[in-house]
């Protein structure tokens, strides 16, 4: 009987362990589900914002530039054009492009300082970040975020993109949608120009690309600009000063010394705290006085009007591609002549100026063998506005006076006249559509009657000359004139009976 109670409890405490297997079984079965489904969550959400991220990614890379177009910028540059005498001794003239200047030169031509600088200030993570600056940018999007004026927050390389590779009329725009598109580029061109090779290549060309102020692009042309040296031969507090000014192109030396200075020493002391540079070095950079060149003595000229002649003569033949080019041009000018004729125009106007109420001169010299121009001088001096002094006499159009008939009777004489045929010298009134009638008068103040065509031209004599122009046609004459290499005859318009007597500039 106890055995049967034993059984019968042992049977139900072994039913209870088996409802507790159950429920544990259940329970944990229950939370291994549950595990799962949070980890298929998680999974999901991975997925998805990966998916979001390419979303994005491909949303705003799908009408990016081509990154590789950055290295345009070592083919797309501006220089100044350089004209020198025949031996190539002088400089005549440094010709810069109206849009400004700029020369390229590789790192490795550059002073220590200047590459170091512009980290320093520009982009101090430059070295090491991925092409953009995380930490600058999350600054830049907390200030952002508590309405605080607008950071920018770009590495040097989303700076050189902004540049180079976003369109001009983009690259004023404030808005995220573009700094997420140089992050990209700055991103992919970070990883196609890998390690220092890499970057010091992206370096080199943001320092010859950037703007300086005062129409200098490009560090090299800065160096110059300002201090009226090369990039190579800056010392460190020059170097300071040059690296600041793209920041705030406004704040130059030139137009803004004391902002510029300030600007300096923030360089030097940010230099200083990144190891570039002592702290006593960037002492002695402040204390230091810099020269700063004046803008205006960069471009001076020797032979100024032969200089701005052969200038002129590039530009109709290159147009806009000659700053592209790197141009040294070697004349035909001889110096030594050049400022003999210099002289003796201006010994010239000195000795009968005032007798003959001359206030100015022009000469050329040339070599008849072969038609080299060894010296021009336009005027007696270029800086002298009394004198119209930059007007180069020597090339401007001018009355050619009598010297013009010529072109007038061969024209005749291509119609069928001839030095025989006869032509009356009187007293002749010619109508003139839209203004007074036309009298000329010889310069004897006579007429002579009946007299042939050589005579007349023999003579120089003035009415007979207006009568064949009216004969040959004033149209006829002109293309006469222009085929024996008058340039100058352009205005397709009514001449006049006067063009004969050399009333017209050529």
């Amino acid at each position: 009987m106890k055995r049967d109670v034993k059984v019968f409890l042992l049977r139900k405490r072994n039913r209870k362990h088996s409802h507790l297997g159950r429920a544990a079984g259940f329970a944990a079965g229950a939370t291994g589900g549950g595990i799962t489904v949070v980890l298929v969550a998680i999974a999901l959400a991975i997925t998805a914002a990966i998916g979001s991220v390419v979303g994005a990614y491909a949303y705003f890379a799908r009408d990016l530039p081509d990154p590789s177009a950055i290295e345009k910028v070592q083919q797309e540059h501006f220089e100044t054009v350089k004209i020198y005498d025949r031996t190539g001794k002088y400089l005549l003239y440094e010709v810069a492009d109206p849009r400004g200047d700029r020369t390229y030169v590789p790192l490795s031509k550059m002073n220590i300082y200047s590459p170091a600088a512009t980290v320093a200030i520009e982009d101090k993570s430059f070295y090491t970040n991925p092409g953009v600056d995380l930490q600058g940018i999350m600054r830049a999007f907390i200030s952002n975020l508590r309405g605080e004026q607008i950071q920018g927050g770009s590495s040097l390389t989303m700076q050189l993109v902004k540049l180079v590779l976003i369109p001009a009329e983009e690259r004023t725009q404030k808005s995220y949608v573009r700094k997420i598109k140089e992050a990209i580029l700055a991103t992919e061109i970070s990883r196609r120009y890998p390690g220092r090779e890499g970057k010091d290549r992206i370096l080199e060309w943001y320092l010859n690309y950037v703007f300086f102020g005062n129409h200098a692009y490009g560090i090299e042309a800065a160096s110059q600009v300002y201090f009226g040296k090369h990039v190579r031969d800056l010392d460190l507090a020059e170097a300071a000063m040059l690296a600041a000014i793209p920041q705030y192109p406004a704040m130059n030396p030139i137009d803004n010394p004391d902002m510029a200075k300030k600007r300096q020493e923030l360089v030097l002391d940010a230099m200083a705290r990144q190891g570039y540079i002592t702290a006593e070095q960037a002492y002695a950079a402040k204390q230091e006085q810099l020269s700063i060149h004046p803008p205006t003595e960069r471009y001076e000229m020797q032979a100024p009007h032969f200089a701005i002649y052969v200038r002129d003569l590039l530009e109709q033949e290159y147009g806009d591609s000659m700053y592209k080019m790197g141009l040294r041009v070697y004349t035909t000018l001889d110096m030594n002549i050049q400022n003999l004729a210099q002289q003796a125009a201006r010994d010239r106007i000195a000795e009968y100026g005032k007798e003959h109420d001359a206030t100015n001169a022009a000469v050329v010299v040339m070599r008849p063998s072969t038609g080299e121009i060894l010296a021009m001088v336009g005027s007696v001096d270029y800086n002298n506005a009394e004198i119209h002094g930059q007007v180069n006499m020597a090339t401007a159009p001018r009355q050619p006076g009598s010297s013009f008939k010529p072109y007038t009777y061969v024209t005749a004489f291509e119609q069928g006249l001839t030095p025989a045929t006869m032509v009356m010298d009187i007293p002749t009134t010619f109508p003139n559509p839209g203004g007074e009638p036309y009298s000329p008068m010889n310069y004897d103040m006579t007429f002579h009657g009946a007299i042939r065509l050589r005579y007349a031209l023999a003579r120089s004599y003035n009415v007979p000359a207006v009568k064949v122009l009216q004969m040959a046609g004033i149209e006829n004459v002109v293309e006469t004139a222009r085929k024996f290499g008058l340039t100058t005859l352009t205005d397709d318009g009514f001449y006049g009976l006067s063009l004969t007597l050399g009333g017209r500039e050529v």
